[in-house]
């Protein structure tokens, strides 16, 4: 099934109407359907007013307690699997405010112990010097860049918590994409070195030439195995759905596999900094 941005926005309610309608067509109250689900009954309230996002085996779980056709646990199943899908659109998130954004990933980090990052065409606010970060926000509204850099830079204090584990895959591309001076590239890369020896920290670089199992379209970002991020130049669409981020840890390591660390990884830092400095 195809998956449209609009769908992403539309498919929780859509499904908890649905869900609504399949109880009251098979003559259930919600306490009776919630017995036969081994569920409360408030739960079933929150699943049908939209105000709590059932998992999918919350849906087949009431699917199976309403004995509906085998058709119709095919549509609703479809439903959940895009409900559990989120579109964040970029002009969307601007006019939310960027500060907004930032909060939210904040939360995200603290509540995550291993951090997965591939990225495919630049680097990622965590791992930005000053001048990089503001440089990546230049085309934000004026009103919120001076807040949203202050906010990404707080946030790369998460790297200093040793019980967070963080492995950044960045190709060739990303490293030594010039979005700044060549002198601030040069510092922008050896940052990517000094963080590179932390303890908690990998970095892994994909230079030009290697040859993938799967040839990398976006950047993405697991956290820990409950959720991942998809990001485009037109937005970011989240992953709920454990299959969906089972898949992306799979193509995390098909591509780890590939990578250089260590002291191999610092000699290319090494060359690619020193050929901005030239």
């Amino acid at each position: 099934m195809a998956i449209e941005p609009e769908q992403l926005g539309q498919s929780g309610l859509e499904l908890a109407a649905m869900l609504k309608q399949l109880r009251k067509r098979a003559g259930l109250s919600g306490v009776r359907l919630a017995a036969r689900c081994n569920m409360s009954q408030s739960k079933i309230s929150r699943i049908e007013g939209n105000k709590l996002r059932p998992s999918l085996v919350d849906v087949e779980q009431i699917l199976r307690a309403l004995k509906v056709a085998p058709a119709v646990a095919a549509e609703a199943t479809a439903i959940a699997r895009i409900a559990q899908t989120e579109w964040q659109d970029r002009k969307a998130l601007h006019r939310k405010g960027l500060d907004k954004k930032q909060v939210e990933l904040a939360g995200l980090e603290q509540t995550t112990t291993e951090f997965r990052y591939f990225l495919l065409s630049m680097i990622t606010g965590l791992l930005a010097t000053p001048d990089y970060v503001r440089e990546s926000i230049v085309h934000a509204p004026p009103t919120q860049q001076a807040k949203a850099v202050g906010m990404k830079l707080e946030r790369q204090a998460v790297l200093l918590d040793r019980s967070k584990r963080f492995t950044f895959l960045l190709t060739e591309q990303a490293v030594r994409f010039p979005l700044i001076s060549p002198d601030a590239m040069a510092m922008q890369i050896d940052r990517l070195s000094s963080l590179a020896r932390q303890a908690n920290i990998r970095v892994g670089l994909l230079p030009m030439g290697v040859k993938y199992g799967n040839t990398p379209l976006s950047t993405f970002t697991v956290y820990d195995d409950r959720l991942a991020t998809i990001e485009t130049d037109l937005g970011a669409a989240v992953f709920r759905d454990p299959k969906d981020v089972l898949a992306l840890l799979e193509r995390f390591a098909s591509y780890e596999a590939c990578a250089v660390f260590g002291d191999d990884a610092q000699e290319l830092l090494n060359e690619w900094a020193w050929a901005y400095r030239q």
